[in-house]
């Protein structure tokens, strides 16, 4: 596999200093569809959220997302930030389906450490992957659609710098489905990202604990790092 780099463009740093991104590379891993081991803390962490569900929205580091969406021109309400949107999705109903492992997994560490948390199948990307300021003209299809649509300019995208294929659009609100971790996934990779009051211990916690868990569950090998302004990019070597 030809060697590629995540990649925080300057610009956004220029916008939000404290933006910072932890990441989990794995380079090899088993995931299932089905797993009690790993559904039964998914639920019970579910649960918790929901003795508390009218007091999350004013949590702040809900809100700090919230602010982030706005700062670049994002309405939060109408295209709300994953863990705001994961976290409505699963208190109001019956739980989240359970996807495969590795997507129940990183659904676990963002409801409990209330940020946003996604991952991309490598092998589906060809280039350097980029977040940054859309042009515009960059191509994205969402997750179970096949309608191909073009971001908004000055909108954050975590995108395919080869192909210009959107991986998230509005920095974490939408996936695309070219990239989404299946079963037949074999390299990945998983981002935890924190802003501004997001202390950088608890990004770093939760994507501690999100590797071991795909240790243990998962029998992944990989690799971590964390992105902030003063590091803006990392090798994903084999």
């Amino acid at each position: 596999m030809q060697q590629k780099r995540i990649i925080i463009s300057r610009d956004i740093f220029e916008k939000f200093p404290q933006f910072m991104r932890g990441i989990i590379f794995v380079k090899e891993i088993d995931i299932v569809e089905k797993n009690k081991r790993i559904k039964k803390p998914l639920n019970k962490i579910i649960e918790q959220r929901k003795t508390d569900r009218n007091n999350y929205e004013e949590h702040p580091f809900i809100k700090a997302w919230d602010e982030a969406h706005l700062k670049f021109g994002s309405n939060p309400d109408k295209h709300p930030p994953s863990i705001k949107a994961l976290l409505t999705r699963a208190i109001s109903g019956g739980g989240l389906p359970f996807i495969n492992s590795v997507v129940a997994l990183f659904n676990y560490i963002s409801i409990k450490y209330l940020v946003p948390c996604g991952g991309d199948d490598l092998n589906m990307i060809s280039g350097n992957l980029c977040l940054g300021f859309a042009s515009g003209s960059e191509l994205f299809t969402g997750l179970g659609s096949k309608e191909v649509e073009h971001p908004v300019a000055g909108e954050v995208i975590y995108y395919d710098a080869q192909s210009k294929q959107i991986m998230c659009r509005r920095w974490n609100w939408r996936n695309a489905d070219f990239s989404k971790i299946t079963t037949k996934s074999k390299k990945i990779v998983i981002n935890i990202d924190g802003i501004n009051g997001i202390p950088r211990s608890v990004i770093s916690e939760a994507r501690d604990e999100l590797a071991e868990l795909l240790k243990i569950h998962c029998d992944a090998s990989l690799t971590a790092g964390l992105l902030d302004k003063d590091d803006r990019e990392m090798l994903l070597s084999e």
